[in-house]
């Protein structure tokens, strides 16, 4: 198993150089073909904006965005040129960006985003990283909005649960985890019967048997914060990496968020890779 098709989202934030280098390295690293997706909402102003404005307005913002994809086009190859990275991609899109990245997604082994806030300028929503993460069907490696990522998965940490969202995020994993120097993985209050007569011991053979060098440990606690509890174990270890479960489900055709998810996506300090 290996990634052999890498998805970049590109956007005009601040952030994004950062994010395409990263990809770039996972590119090199596994051989992959590397896709590039700049995907722009389309412009739906309110009815009284038109009667006012008319078409015109409409056509502003349509070469408007089109100069935005040439400027980001013209980055992206600079920086994959640069880099010496030949089997690439670039990619458009008139369309909700989670839409277009959903879609795009599916043809693609890594999905490689950045975490969202105001201060990039990316013109992102700020439940981006969410609603993908959800709706991919594909692991996605998040990328905080702040500091510098020389290395990507070298000291990796991975959330272990029973659950079907963590046991999809490590086997997503499995072509970093084998590369790492170590993986430590971290069950949090893990409750009797869910994890086998020794939590963490299963999955630490099941790891083992791919190659990985894995640790394991579980941390029991009655008012432990998880996703609190994992931000700080990352910090101690000098993780580069954090693997675990996205979890929410549906209501009311709004994605509801799980407590743990929530908070690593609004307080990550290392990139993350989720799956659901």
């Amino acid at each position: 198993m290996s990634y052999k098709t890498i998805l970049v989202h590109i956007d005009p934030g601040k952030r994004c150089s950062a994010r395409v280098e990263v990809a770039i390295r996972l590119a090199r690293q596994y051989d992959a073909h590397l896709v590039a997706l700049h995907a722009i909402a389309p412009f739906e102003p309110p009815g009284y904006v038109m009667a006012e404005m008319g078409p015109a307005l409409i056509e502003t913002q349509k070469h408007a965005a089109a100069a935005e994809m040439v400027r980001t086009e013209g980055e992206f190859t600079k920086q994959t040129s640069a880099a010496g990275l030949r089997n690439i991609e670039w990619r458009t899109a008139i369309d909700d960006p989670v839409d277009a990245m959903t879609l795009h997604a599916r043809y693609a082994d890594l999905v490689v985003i950045g975490q969202t806030g105001s201060s990039d300028r990316s013109n992102i929503a700020d439940d981006f990283p969410e609603r993908l993460v959800l709706a991919a069907g594909r692991p996605v490696l998040i990328l905080p909005s702040a500091g510098s990522f020389p290395s990507v998965g070298k000291r990796i940490l991975v959330a272990w649960n029973p659950s079907r969202e963590a046991t999809r995020a490590v086997t997503d994993a499995i072509p970093l985890l084998q590369l790492a120097d170590k993986v430590h993985v971290m069950a949090v209050n893990p409750r009797r019967g869910e994890h086998g007569s020794v939590p963490g011991a299963d999955i630490g053979l099941y790891l083992a048997r791919h190659g990985v060098r894995v640790e394991v440990k579980t941390d029991n606690g009655a008012e432990i914060d998880v996703g609190n509890e994992l931000l700080s174990r990352a910090a101690d270890l000098d993780a580069d990496l954090i693997v675990m479960g996205g979890y929410g489900h549906s209501r009311l055709k709004e994605w509801v968020l799980g407590g743990t998810t929530r908070t690593i996506l609004e307080s990550m300090t290392a990139p993350v890779l989720m799956s659901h």
